[in-house]
Protein backbone atom coordinates (compact mmCIF):
# COMPACT_ATOMS: atom_id res chain seq x y z
CA UNK A 1 0.00 0.00 0.00
CA UNK A 2 1.30 3.28 -0.92
CA UNK A 3 1.49 6.09 1.20
CA UNK A 4 1.71 9.90 1.03
CA UNK A 5 4.55 11.43 3.59
CA UNK A 6 2.67 14.45 3.86
CA UNK A 7 0.83 15.86 7.04
CA UNK A 8 -2.55 16.51 5.15
CA UNK A 9 -4.77 14.00 3.35
CA UNK A 10 -5.79 15.55 -0.12
CA UNK A 11 -8.92 12.86 -0.26
CA UNK A 12 -11.90 14.31 1.19
CA UNK A 13 -13.85 11.21 1.61
CA UNK A 14 -14.36 8.52 4.27
CA UNK A 15 -16.43 6.21 2.51
CA UNK A 16 -14.44 3.07 2.62
CA UNK A 17 -12.78 1.25 -0.48
CA UNK A 18 -15.21 -0.41 -3.23
CA UNK A 19 -18.23 1.93 -1.55
CA UNK A 20 -20.73 3.32 -3.97
CA UNK A 21 -19.43 7.36 -4.24
CA UNK A 22 -21.46 8.58 -7.25
CA UNK A 23 -24.82 7.63 -8.27
CA UNK A 24 -25.90 9.03 -11.98
CA UNK A 25 -29.45 7.22 -12.36
CA UNK A 26 -31.72 7.94 -15.37
CA UNK A 27 -30.01 11.30 -16.46
CA UNK A 28 -31.57 12.83 -19.89
CA UNK A 29 -30.26 16.24 -20.57
CA UNK A 30 -32.18 18.53 -23.69
CA UNK A 31 -31.02 21.84 -25.06
CA UNK A 32 -33.86 22.72 -27.41
CA UNK A 33 -34.78 20.26 -29.49
CA UNK A 34 -31.23 18.70 -29.32
CA UNK A 35 -30.97 15.28 -26.60
CA UNK A 36 -27.62 15.88 -25.58
CA UNK A 37 -27.72 13.15 -22.87
CA UNK A 38 -30.25 10.55 -23.04
CA UNK A 39 -31.33 7.74 -19.87
CA UNK A 40 -27.23 7.98 -18.68
CA UNK A 41 -27.05 5.44 -15.42
CA UNK A 42 -23.65 4.37 -13.31
CA UNK A 43 -21.91 4.15 -10.53
CA UNK A 44 -18.59 5.70 -9.14
CA UNK A 45 -16.91 3.10 -7.05
CA UNK A 46 -14.61 4.60 -4.24
CA UNK A 47 -10.96 4.59 -4.76
CA UNK A 48 -11.59 3.96 -8.64
CA UNK A 49 -9.93 5.86 -11.58
CA UNK A 50 -13.42 5.60 -13.89
CA UNK A 51 -13.22 7.09 -17.38
CA UNK A 52 -16.05 8.24 -19.33
CA UNK A 53 -14.97 8.23 -23.57
CA UNK A 54 -16.68 8.56 -26.50
CA UNK A 55 -16.65 9.90 -30.13
CA UNK A 56 -16.82 13.91 -30.25
CA UNK A 57 -19.99 15.26 -29.33
CA UNK A 58 -20.95 11.97 -27.55
CA UNK A 59 -21.77 13.98 -24.56
CA UNK A 60 -19.01 13.49 -22.17
CA UNK A 61 -18.37 17.18 -21.43
CA UNK A 62 -22.47 17.67 -20.70
CA UNK A 63 -22.65 14.56 -17.96
CA UNK A 64 -19.31 16.17 -16.44
CA UNK A 65 -21.38 19.88 -16.20
CA UNK A 66 -24.40 17.76 -15.31
CA UNK A 67 -22.45 16.22 -12.17
CA UNK A 68 -20.91 19.70 -10.96
CA UNK A 69 -24.14 21.66 -10.78
CA UNK A 70 -23.06 23.65 -14.64
CA UNK A 71 -25.91 21.92 -16.45
CA UNK A 72 -29.30 20.63 -14.32
CA UNK A 73 -30.94 17.66 -16.65
CA UNK A 74 -34.52 17.67 -16.95
CA UNK A 75 -34.86 13.96 -16.00
CA UNK A 76 -32.93 11.57 -13.68
CA UNK A 77 -30.80 11.89 -10.38
CA UNK A 78 -27.24 12.45 -9.23
CA UNK A 79 -26.34 11.21 -6.00
CA UNK A 80 -23.20 11.61 -3.85
CA UNK A 81 -22.75 9.58 -0.95
CA UNK A 82 -20.27 10.93 2.11
CA UNK A 83 -19.15 9.71 5.14
CA UNK A 84 -17.96 11.54 8.25
CA UNK A 85 -14.78 10.35 10.33
CA UNK A 86 -17.64 8.58 12.68
CA UNK A 87 -18.95 6.45 9.51
CA UNK A 88 -21.98 8.25 9.27
CA UNK A 89 -23.63 8.33 5.93
CA UNK A 90 -25.17 10.74 4.16
CA UNK A 91 -26.42 10.99 0.71
CA UNK A 92 -26.94 14.46 -1.45
CA UNK A 93 -28.80 14.71 -4.40
CA UNK A 94 -26.63 16.76 -6.70
CA UNK A 95 -29.13 17.34 -9.82
CA UNK A 96 -30.61 20.86 -8.61
CA UNK A 97 -27.66 22.01 -6.62
CA UNK A 98 -25.62 25.33 -7.87
CA UNK A 99 -22.00 24.14 -8.76
CA UNK A 100 -20.45 26.55 -5.11
CA UNK A 101 -22.84 24.21 -3.03
CA UNK A 102 -21.66 21.45 -5.10
CA UNK A 103 -18.25 22.42 -4.49
CA UNK A 104 -18.74 22.61 -0.85
CA UNK A 105 -19.45 18.76 -1.14
CA UNK A 106 -16.09 17.95 -1.85
CA UNK A 107 -16.54 17.77 -5.56
CA UNK A 108 -13.65 19.13 -7.31
CA UNK A 109 -13.38 19.50 -11.37
CA UNK A 110 -10.55 20.84 -14.00
CA UNK A 111 -12.22 21.75 -17.29
CA UNK A 112 -11.18 21.08 -21.03
CA UNK A 113 -9.84 24.77 -21.76
CA UNK A 114 -7.95 26.11 -18.99
CA UNK A 115 -9.94 27.85 -16.77
CA UNK A 116 -7.07 29.93 -14.48
CA UNK A 117 -6.23 33.35 -13.55
CA UNK A 118 -3.47 34.28 -15.34
CA UNK A 119 -2.37 37.21 -13.80
CA UNK A 120 -2.10 35.37 -10.78
CA UNK A 121 0.82 33.28 -9.76
CA UNK A 122 0.99 29.19 -9.49
CA UNK A 123 0.70 29.92 -5.53
CA UNK A 124 -2.32 32.19 -5.55
CA UNK A 125 -4.26 29.96 -8.16
CA UNK A 126 -3.65 27.27 -5.74
CA UNK A 127 -4.60 29.48 -2.67
CA UNK A 128 -8.33 29.92 -4.71
CA UNK A 129 -8.66 26.00 -4.14
CA UNK A 130 -9.30 26.51 -0.48
CA UNK A 131 -12.14 29.46 -0.72
CA UNK A 132 -14.70 26.87 0.36
CA UNK A 133 -12.62 25.82 3.29
CA UNK A 134 -12.19 29.58 5.06
CA UNK A 135 -14.45 31.41 7.18
CA UNK A 136 -13.31 34.93 8.18
CA UNK A 137 -14.96 37.76 6.71
CA UNK A 138 -13.77 40.47 4.29
CA UNK A 139 -12.95 42.74 6.67
CA UNK A 140 -10.73 40.46 8.27
CA UNK A 141 -8.96 38.74 5.25
CA UNK A 142 -8.21 42.73 3.67
CA UNK A 143 -6.71 43.32 7.19
CA UNK A 144 -4.83 39.87 7.09
CA UNK A 145 -3.99 40.25 10.91
CA UNK A 146 -5.22 37.33 14.02
CA UNK A 147 -7.62 34.90 13.06
CA UNK A 148 -7.27 35.70 9.37
CA UNK A 149 -3.88 35.34 8.97
CA UNK A 150 -3.66 32.12 11.27
CA UNK A 151 -6.44 30.54 9.12
CA UNK A 152 -4.21 31.36 5.87
CA UNK A 153 -0.53 30.17 7.10
CA UNK A 154 -2.85 26.82 7.82
CA UNK A 155 -4.25 26.70 4.19
CA UNK A 156 -1.01 27.53 2.94
CA UNK A 157 0.45 24.22 4.29
CA UNK A 158 -1.73 22.19 2.45
CA UNK A 159 -0.99 24.23 -0.83
CA UNK A 160 2.89 23.89 -0.17
CA UNK A 161 1.93 19.85 -0.13
CA UNK A 162 0.09 19.79 -3.28
CA UNK A 163 3.53 21.96 -4.91
CA UNK A 164 5.17 19.18 -4.09
CA UNK A 165 3.36 16.26 -5.36
CA UNK A 166 2.93 18.02 -8.75
CA UNK A 167 6.72 19.30 -9.02
CA UNK A 168 5.39 22.84 -8.95
CA UNK A 169 7.85 24.37 -7.21
CA UNK A 170 9.89 25.87 -9.79
CA UNK A 171 7.37 28.09 -11.07
CA UNK A 172 5.39 28.82 -7.61
CA UNK A 173 5.50 32.64 -7.64
CA UNK A 174 5.46 32.53 -12.02
CA UNK A 175 2.39 34.47 -12.91
CA UNK A 176 -0.06 31.53 -14.67
CA UNK A 177 -0.16 33.69 -18.29
CA UNK A 178 3.64 33.35 -18.62
CA UNK A 179 4.15 29.39 -18.01
CA UNK A 180 3.90 26.72 -20.73
CA UNK A 181 0.61 24.86 -21.37
CA UNK A 182 1.30 21.15 -20.26
CA UNK A 183 2.28 23.05 -16.82
CA UNK A 184 -0.71 25.00 -16.73
CA UNK A 185 -3.15 22.24 -17.05
CA UNK A 186 -0.71 21.21 -14.19
CA UNK A 187 -1.62 23.79 -11.91
CA UNK A 188 -5.22 23.20 -12.67
CA UNK A 189 -5.13 19.71 -11.72
CA UNK A 190 -3.49 21.08 -8.44
CA UNK A 191 -6.31 24.10 -7.68
CA UNK A 192 -8.95 20.88 -8.02
CA UNK A 193 -6.79 18.96 -5.07
CA UNK A 194 -6.77 21.71 -3.14
CA UNK A 195 -10.35 21.80 -2.66
CA UNK A 196 -9.21 17.82 -1.04
CA UNK A 197 -11.96 16.39 -3.11
CA UNK A 198 -14.48 13.62 -2.60
CA UNK A 199 -14.48 13.22 -5.93
CA UNK A 200 -12.17 14.73 -8.81
CA UNK A 201 -13.47 15.35 -12.44
CA UNK A 202 -11.11 15.40 -14.94
CA UNK A 203 -12.25 16.68 -18.20
CA UNK A 204 -9.78 15.91 -21.10
CA UNK A 205 -6.58 16.66 -19.07
CA UNK A 206 -4.23 15.30 -21.18
CA UNK A 207 -5.74 17.13 -24.53
CA UNK A 208 -3.48 19.34 -26.73
CA UNK A 209 -0.14 17.79 -25.24
CA UNK A 210 2.22 15.89 -26.56
CA UNK A 211 3.40 12.51 -25.61
CA UNK A 212 6.28 14.17 -22.92
CA UNK A 213 3.66 16.10 -21.59
CA UNK A 214 0.48 13.25 -21.81
CA UNK A 215 2.94 11.11 -19.87
CA UNK A 216 4.38 13.30 -17.16
CA UNK A 217 -0.11 14.02 -16.84
CA UNK A 218 -0.84 10.25 -15.93
CA UNK A 219 2.12 9.89 -13.83
CA UNK A 220 0.43 12.56 -11.83
CA UNK A 221 -3.03 11.56 -12.14
CA UNK A 222 -1.61 8.02 -10.97
CA UNK A 223 -0.28 9.88 -8.10
CA UNK A 224 -3.03 11.44 -6.80
CA UNK A 225 -5.34 8.24 -7.00
CA UNK A 226 -2.81 6.19 -5.75
CA UNK A 227 -0.73 8.32 -3.39
CA UNK A 228 -3.32 10.43 -2.26
CA UNK A 229 -6.28 8.02 -2.42
CA UNK A 230 -8.67 10.40 -4.40
CA UNK A 231 -11.47 9.15 -6.83
CA UNK A 232 -10.98 9.97 -10.22
CA UNK A 233 -13.49 10.39 -13.43
CA UNK A 234 -11.60 10.74 -16.18
CA UNK A 235 -12.50 12.42 -19.73
CA UNK A 236 -9.80 11.24 -22.14
CA UNK A 237 -9.28 10.57 -25.76
CA UNK A 238 -6.05 9.01 -25.65
CA UNK A 239 -7.55 5.66 -25.59
CA UNK A 240 -3.83 3.75 -24.46
CA UNK A 241 -3.75 5.97 -21.40
CA UNK A 242 -7.37 5.53 -20.54
CA UNK A 243 -6.61 1.41 -21.09
CA UNK A 244 -3.67 2.03 -18.85
CA UNK A 245 -4.91 4.19 -15.77
CA UNK A 246 -8.59 3.43 -15.28
CA UNK A 247 -10.28 0.49 -13.30
CA UNK A 248 -13.70 1.01 -14.95
CA UNK A 249 -14.72 2.49 -18.18
CA UNK A 250 -17.96 4.37 -19.43
CA UNK A 251 -19.10 4.91 -23.32
CA UNK A 252 -20.83 7.41 -24.35
CA UNK A 253 -22.12 7.67 -27.90
CA UNK A 254 -24.78 10.45 -29.50
CA UNK A 255 -25.47 11.04 -26.04
CA UNK A 256 -26.33 7.09 -24.77
CA UNK A 257 -24.45 4.67 -22.48
CA UNK A 258 -23.32 1.93 -25.14
CA UNK A 259 -21.20 0.00 -22.79
CA UNK A 260 -19.89 -0.12 -18.92
CA UNK A 261 -17.31 -1.98 -17.61
CA UNK A 262 -13.61 -3.12 -16.99
CA UNK A 263 -11.33 -2.11 -19.49
CA UNK A 264 -10.96 -5.31 -21.23
CA UNK A 265 -14.81 -5.67 -21.65
CA UNK A 266 -15.10 -2.36 -23.15
CA UNK A 267 -12.22 -2.92 -25.79
CA UNK A 268 -13.80 -6.06 -26.73
CA UNK A 269 -17.07 -4.73 -27.04
CA UNK A 270 -18.69 -4.34 -30.65
CA UNK A 271 -20.65 -1.40 -30.09
CA UNK A 272 -17.31 0.52 -28.66
CA UNK A 273 -15.63 -0.79 -31.32
CA UNK A 274 -18.62 0.46 -34.18
CA UNK A 275 -18.50 3.33 -32.31
CA UNK A 276 -15.08 4.46 -33.07
CA UNK A 277 -14.65 2.46 -35.86
CA UNK A 278 -17.36 3.87 -37.85
CA UNK A 279 -16.55 7.85 -37.18
CA UNK A 280 -14.96 8.58 -40.44
CA UNK A 281 -13.69 12.39 -38.53
CA UNK A 282 -12.30 10.25 -35.63
CA UNK A 283 -8.56 10.31 -34.20
CA UNK A 284 -6.22 7.95 -36.35
CA UNK A 285 -4.65 7.27 -32.83
CA UNK A 286 -7.67 6.26 -31.23
CA UNK A 287 -8.58 3.73 -34.61
CA UNK A 288 -5.32 2.35 -34.44
CA UNK A 289 -5.32 1.77 -30.35
CA UNK A 290 -9.03 0.01 -30.45
CA UNK A 291 -8.02 -2.27 -33.82
CA UNK A 292 -4.97 -3.26 -32.01
CA UNK A 293 -7.22 -4.33 -28.83
CA UNK A 294 -9.41 -6.29 -30.57
CA UNK A 295 -6.62 -8.09 -32.40
CA UNK A 296 -5.29 -8.84 -29.09
CA UNK A 297 -8.71 -10.22 -28.22
CA UNK A 298 -9.32 -12.44 -30.89
CA UNK A 299 -6.03 -14.00 -30.74
CA UNK A 300 -6.46 -15.11 -27.02
CA UNK A 301 -9.71 -16.34 -28.36
CA UNK A 302 -8.12 -18.49 -30.88
CA UNK A 303 -7.65 -22.46 -30.04
CA UNK A 304 -4.41 -23.50 -29.59
CA UNK A 305 -2.52 -26.00 -31.53
CA UNK A 306 -1.24 -29.57 -29.26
Amino acid sequence: MLTRAYQHSLNGSHLPQGEPLLRVEGVSLRFGGVKALTDISFTVTQGHVHAIIGPNGAGKSSLLNCISGIYHPQEGQIRLQSADEAGTRTMSTLTQLPPFKIARLRVARSFQNIELFAHLTVLENLMLGRHIHMNHSVLASMLWFGPARKQEIEHRQLVEEVIDLLQLQAHRAKPVGSLAYGIQKRVELGRALCIQPALLLLDEPMAGMNSEEKEDMARYILDVHELAGVTVVLIEHDMNVVMDISDRVSVLDFGRLIADGTPDEVKANPDVIEAYLGSEGEDPAVREALATATAAQESLQEPRDG
